[in-house]
């Protein structure tokens, strides 16, 4: 596998298990990810209202092809990422250098809106389908295709971060990290 940093973008709003399930497994594997915030501030609030303090501002942040970025869902946290034009230039940057995409439940729609999906086979939450223009919409959990990894929803993020890690790691660090947190 190949080295490299993982950055799970944060607006306010955003869904906290979608969120904090990638970056609690990614740690568990040593792997170098940071929370960012799209916003001045590093405290950014969730959707139900816990505040989280963020590694780094956008701002701070230099993505290299090589790095994945992750896009949690909540649909207030999603309007805040897809409203940041700078986080919109990184992304268009970060896929025409063909670099890794990660987006779960509504945040598929991000990318789907600005047409990153065409012919690419992908999923998100239920009823926002139309959002993923020109996608191969799938109803499985979690979809890989290429350098882009969708996910449906809250109950699908672990499996979601252990498809991550599976793509950073290998998916025998994957399974150990299963294992080890009793996920069947």
């Amino acid at each position: 596998m190949f080295k490299m940093k993982v950055y799970v973008m944060l607006a306010d709003g955003f869904e906290e298990i979608e969120a904090l399930s990638v970056v609690d497994v990614l740690r568990r594997a040593g792997v170098e990810i940071y929370m960012v915030s799209v916003k001045a501030d590093k405290v950014v609030e969730s959707d139900r209202k816990i505040s989280v303090i963020a590694d780094k501002t956008l701002d701070q942040i230099t993505v290299e092809q090589e790095d994945m970025i992750v896009l949690p869902g909540g649909m207030k946290g999603v309007r805040g990422l897809e409203a940041t034009e700078a986080l919109v230039k990184l992304l268009k940057t970060h896929k025409d250098n063909q670099g890794w995409l990660a987006a779960i439940c509504a945040a598929p729609i991000v990318p789907g809106k600005l047409g990153f999906y065409e012919g690419v086979k992908a999923t998100c939450y239920t009823g926002l389908e139309q959002e993923l223009s020109g996608a191969k919409v799938s109803q499985e959990d979690v979809v890989i295709d290429g350098k882009f990894v969708t996910s449906r929803g809250p109950g699908t993020a672990l499996p979601f971060a252990y498809a991550l890690l599976s793509i950073i790691k290998g998916p025998e660090v994957a399974q150990q990290v299963r294992s080890d947190m009793l996920y069947k």
